[in-house]
């Protein structure tokens, strides 16, 4: 039986996937399959857009709150969970509709890509050195060792794992990155992107922003707080979050805060375009536009039929 394709629907935040997924799901029989990493987490909803069951009008989803907030997100769990909901949803001859921002989650997903191994003995000793010496000597050994990885780490949570893995196996982080293959390994595969005019994009994330402070962030912060999310290593990185956080400690007001979420969410979209630009193989679709879905079912019927 000739297999459904699985549609990629890919963008930055705030340029209009969800929309589209949806009606996409309508019109295929799909369903869904979330690939935002922070919409993994249970409780994470305001500060993410999570998609509201009211919203989904009965569209099915799958990987959203399938993680606690203490707990770290891996790609290579979501790899191997997102390859089963994939094979099941095709098994039920409806159509698997990927939908989200998380460019290495997606690639995951779609390639083959090899994941560096771990040692939790091993990230513990390398911690502790972080704590008790700071970050300059583990810098310096990543340089020596790996310097394309240690010339873009900026944070200490990346830089322990970088030092972990050339440790561990002796190659370095940059090796272990995904390759963009010709082809994606799950075949058929239709890769929609959706690209959207700057500054109307930075209108919408500060509209967004705006609205989720006022549907209650500062409330779910607080709810996670208390569920132990500082203890989180992925989740209390979100976007949204840590500014949160900061006002909850009294280090900043809920003015400041949602600034500074709109400032660093617009640095993350553009991050999330290049990303998604690097990838020859994604069809562009411009975004807003009222026949945005006809144009995405003309494109899946070229590259799918």
């Amino acid at each position: 039986m000739e297999q459904s394709p699985l549609v990629a629907v890919v963008g930055a935040t705030a340029s209009g996937k969800t929309g589209l997924s949806l009606e996409l799901a309508r019109r295929l029989n799909g369903e869904v399959i979330n690939a935002d990493s922070m919409q993994l987490y249970r409780g994470m909803n305001i500060g993410t857009a999570k998609i509201t069951p009211q919203e989904a009008q009965g569209v099915p989803h799958h990987l959203l709150d399938v993680l606690h907030v203490t707990e770290e997100a891996s790609v290579a769990t979501y790899q191997a969970r997102a390859r089963e909901v994939i094979a099941e949803i095709r098994s039920r001859g409806k159509t698997p509709i990927m939908v989200g921002g998380s460019g290495l989650y997606i690639r995951a997903a779609l390639d083959t890509i090899e994941f560096p191994p771990t040692d939790s003995q091993l990230r513990a000793q390398i911690q502790a050195q972080l704590n008790t010496d700071g970050a300059a000597a583990l810098r310096a050994e990543l340089r020596d060792a790996d310097p394309e990885t240690a010339a873009v780490i900026k944070d200490e949570r990346r830089l322990v794992r970088a030092v972990e893995v050339v440790r561990l196996t002796g190659r370095t982080f940059t090796s272990f990155m995904p390759q963009r293959a010709h082809e994606p390994s799950l075949t058929p595969v239709v890769q929609l992107g959706l690209r959207i005019d700057r500054p109307l994009l930075h209108e919408r994330i500060a509209a967004r922003v705006q609205q989720m402070r006022t549907s209650g962030l500062l409330d779910e912060v607080r709810a996670l707080d208390a569920a132990g999310l500082r203890s989180g290593r992925t989740a209390s990185a979100a976007i949204g979050y840590q500014q949160f956080l900061r006002v909850i400690d009294g280090m900043q007001t809920e003015e400041d805060a949602v600034e500074d979420t709109i400032v660093a969410t617009r640095k993350f979209a553009r991050r999330q375009e290049t990303w998604f630009r690097a990838d020859p193989r994604t069809m562009w679709l411009d975004s807003p536009d009222p026949t945005i879905a006809d144009r995405a079912m003309e494109a899946i019927q070229r590259q799918a039929g």
